[in-house]
């Protein structure tokens, strides 16, 4: 039995119960970084990993267990890896061999070269990889898909909780396949400081605190069959940060995924 809550996407990506389920993607693209001093994320190669069991399933680095399920509804617990943390792994040479370490003087002599509105995330302490697990609900109506999820924080970064809602929906036309997806997100101040706040050490200003936020995101997703394992694919996604205004990492009030590419299935 497939899990409900997946079975369109499932459908359209040719994916099986009780299979695991492997493809690459290869083309263009990019994840804009909205911090300062901050490299945007090129997108080249993307694989993309699967398996859904009776129960237990894995969906590119997001592990569950669906413990109610039915043919439009579906209730698991979830755990992935918080999203935020992205903008925060740089995998520069220098950062993988470092050539010197900062100084906590050095620190500050750079802030002074910053305004207040602006604070460089490479004068700032490391900020870890946050673990999150919670509840995920999911109702399925013919092509349509709502979700809710709540979510918090199991490794003691931030001790905080963040969750979503979203609306999903599915569409076909002839070969070509469309999903495009609404949502809010909503962070809590502890999520929000820990990853985009400054503590006193980190800001000559005294420590800066965010608080909660909602973000709104929008995506489309597209895909195109050339044969029986490969396909064109197109992925556009867009995530409002204008509510974390204030806080003096922010370059831009946005981020930006684009992709364009070829996908081959295993």
């Amino acid at each position: 039995m497939l899990l409900s809550t997946n079975a369109i996407a499932q459908k359209q990506q040719h994916i099986s119960t009780d299979e695991l389920n492997l493809s690459v993607s290869v083309g263009a693209g990019v994840i804009t970084n909205p911090l300062y001093g901050a490299d945007n994320i090129p997108l080249v190669v993307i694989p993309q990993v699967a398996y859904y069991g009776q129960n237990w399933f894995f969906d590119n680095g997001r592990l569950g267990y669906s413990f109610l399920q039915s043919k439009q509804h579906n209730v698991s617990f979830v755990s992935e890896i918080n999203p935020e943390s992205r903008f925060f792994i740089d995998w520069h040479p220098q950062n993988i061999f470092p050539f010197k370490t900062t100084a906590e003087n050095e620190i500050l002599e750079s802030l002074h070269t910053d305004s207040p509105r602006q604070v460089n995330i490479n004068n700032i302490q490391k900020r870890r990889v946050a673990l999150d697990a919670g509840i995920s609900y999911f109702f399925v109506k013919q092509q349509q898909v709502f979700s809710v999820q709540l979510l918090h924080d199991v490794n003691s970064v931030y001790n905080g909780y963040r969750g979503s809602l979203q609306w999903q929906y599915h569409h076909e036309f002839k070969q070509l396949t469309l999903k495009s997806t609404l949502g809010v997100n909503y962070k809590s101040a502890q999520l929000n400081n820990y990853f985009y706040g400054l503590n006193s050490a980190e800001s000559i200003y005294g420590e800066i605190e965010v608080g909660s936020s909602w973000q709104p995101y929008a995506k489309i997703d597209a895909r195109w069959p050339v044969d029986g394992v490969n396909a064109l694919r197109f992925h556009l996604a867009y995530y409002d940060y204008s509510a974390m205004d204030s806080s003096p990492l922010f370059e831009h009030d946005y981020s930006m995924t684009a992709f364009i590419g070829f996908e081959h299935t295993f």
